[in-house]
């Protein structure tokens, strides 16, 4: 009984010894440790972290824009429509100059666009008049809409264009991997997994970036709209108050000659 187990036992350790090795049987220290996203930044091939760093730049970019133009935005509109609803007293152009003073906003430079070309017409009030106020506030306000929008195209360019980044990210990524698998001379998924979670992650930052730069320039769009929409009434308001000034000297003169 005693050699009969003896005999079992050698034929059992023979059998596992030459049995072949599983393909998920792989060194446990080749595996990676940490699988937190910025391990798996640590581990990704320097051009996949060159895509990360990028979008997380374009990222960072974005907010900053988004918090500058929010701020900029609020302040500007609030001032333009306080100008704005100055200009609806009953009150003279030359009045009206002289309260904005050398201020630089955009409505305060409608007004002395405005005042310096009845000031180079000699102060006669003609339609003449009222058509080159009516040029000079309309360049007025091109000028003011395109420094308002400015930096808005860099969310448009980061919008577009980031998902591209990250997928560039993720091919690169899943390339490394089947690279990996043939020289590793396995299927196993321990192997392919972590290469496969890094370039996945590439994408996802292109998401993160690309995401909140779309919303933001709608926002901002929108937002400049409202604020042009803005400048267009004080530019009206100016321009009735060009024509009432025309339509007062009118009437006085006529009450003269009679």
């Amino acid at each position: 009984m005693q050699g009969s187990s003896r005999l079992r036992h050698a034929i059992v350790t023979i059998a596992l010894a030459l049995a072949p090795t599983p393909a998920f049987a792989i060194d446990e220290a080749l595996l990676p440790r940490n699988l937190s996203p910025w391990g798996m930044f640590l581990g990704a091939d320097i051009v996949v972290k060159t895509v990360m760093v990028g979008l997380a730049v374009a990222s960072l970019m974005t907010w900053t824009v988004w918090l500058a133009k929010t701020i900029e935005l609020r302040r500007k509109g609030a001032l333009a429509l306080q100008r704005t609803r100055a200009l609806e007293g009953n009150m003279k152009l030359s009045d009206v100059a002289e309260q904005t003073g050398d201020a630089h906003d955009a409505v305060a430079q409608l007004i002395q666009s405005c005042a310096k070309e009845a000031g180079l017409s000699g102060g006669i009030l003609d339609d003449g008049l009222q058509e080159r106020v009516a040029l000079r506030l309309e360049r007025v306000e091109a000028a003011m809409s395109r420094q308002i929008a400015r930096g808005t195209g860099v969310l448009a360019t980061i919008g577009a264009t980031a998902p591209f980044v990250g997928l560039f990210g993720t091919v690169w990524g899943i390339m490394n991997s089947f690279i990996g698998i043939s020289e590793s001379h396995t299927t196993s998924l321990a192997v392919v997994a972590p290469g496969i979670a890094e370039a996945l992650l590439a994408t996802a930052l292109g998401l993160v970036a690309a995401i909140p730069a779309v919303v933001i320039y709608n926002h901002l769009v929108r937002g400049i709209a409202n604020y042009r929409a803005l400048l267009g009434d004080a530019s009206a308001q100016l321009m009735l108050l060009v024509s009432r000034q025309r339509d007062h000297r009118e009437f006085r003169m006529a009450r003269a000659a009679e």
